[in-house]
């Protein structure tokens, strides 16, 4: 099968993998071909968040990036598309939007094979690096911090009611970390007042932060999904704010020092 480099990976310097599964635009000539007008803008993108998180290259952290479109496969859900929340969600293959409107056009869905191969080009190589990586900070350093990096548009009624908070913590219901790295999380947050914030709320961390989360193996993993109105705009054609993004990265740096600390108290050596 031909397809384009599957992921983007920059290896750093200190203990910290940021996972960016969601923010690709690339499909494959099957999917752009069968998409919906609904589907084509790909909404449901974590834009910008590479650019958002560029900040954490410059300190040291290791990023993963995915470059191909949740519509062709979804790297946050596992390989048997066992459902993970039991309120409305999409899959490893979605074939509806986020807001419920169908993704492709009747009978030019992807066939199985044509899936199949994007689960060995594309989901599983995107694993095959994020696990390896991990390996290599902990035979470095001791132990891995692993941060999920997403976003999503502030107000979707059929997966949440109202607006969602501005920071998403989700831990596996607190087994993905230990209790002690989502405690002093939530309290960096708590010193600033400009935005909100929850942990284990509607998004508890998907199949990356549920995965890889292996306290008991020195694994410590922590999705973060943002509120998209914070640095962007969640209308078409999705512009980032810089003016607006400055004060989340702001926090977002706090938040990542307060991870790396962390980590060196627990692990000192």
């Amino acid at each position: 099968m031909n397809l384009t480099e599957p992921l983007s990976f920059h290896s750093g310097k200190l203990p910290l993998l940021i996972s960016i599964p969601h923010a690709g635009t690339q499909l494959t000539p099957v999917v752009e071909a069968g998409l919906t007008d609904a589907a084509r803008p790909l909404s449901d993108t974590d834009w910008h968040i590479p650019r958002l998180y560029d900040f954490a290259r410059n300190m040291g952290a290791s990023l993963l990036i995915g470059n191909y479109s949740r519509l062709v496969v979804d790297l946050n859900r596992p390989e048997d598309d066992q459902p993970l929340y039991t309120t409305a969600t999409t899959g490893l293959f979605p074939e509806t939007l986020f807001d419920g409107r169908a993704c492709f056009i009747s009978g030019k869905t992807p066939s199985p094979q044509e899936r199949q191969s994007y689960l060995s080009h594309i989901w599983r190589p995107y694993h095959q690096q994020l696990q390896s990586e991990l390996d290599r900070l902990k035979a470095q350093f001791g132990y891995a911090l692993l941060l999920d990096a997403h976003s999503i548009a502030s107000v979707i009624p059929r997966l949440f009611e109202g607006q969602l908070p501005d920071l998403n913590f989700g831990t596996n219901s607190g087994v993905s970390c230990d209790l002690s790295l989502s405690d002093q999380l939530i309290e960096c947050c708590q010193h600033q007042s400009t935005f909100s914030h929850i942990l284990n709320g509607r998004f508890k961390g998907g199949h990356i932060t549920r995965s890889y989360g292996l306290p008991q193996n020195q694994q410590h993993a922590v999705q973060l999904e943002l509120s998209q109105l914070n640095y962007m705009s969640e209308t078409e054609p999705y512009h980032y704010l810089p003016e607006r993004a400055v004060h989340l990265q702001q926090l977002l740096e706090q938040l990542i020092h307060t991870m790396l600390s962390w980590g060196e108290q627990r692990y000192q050596r």
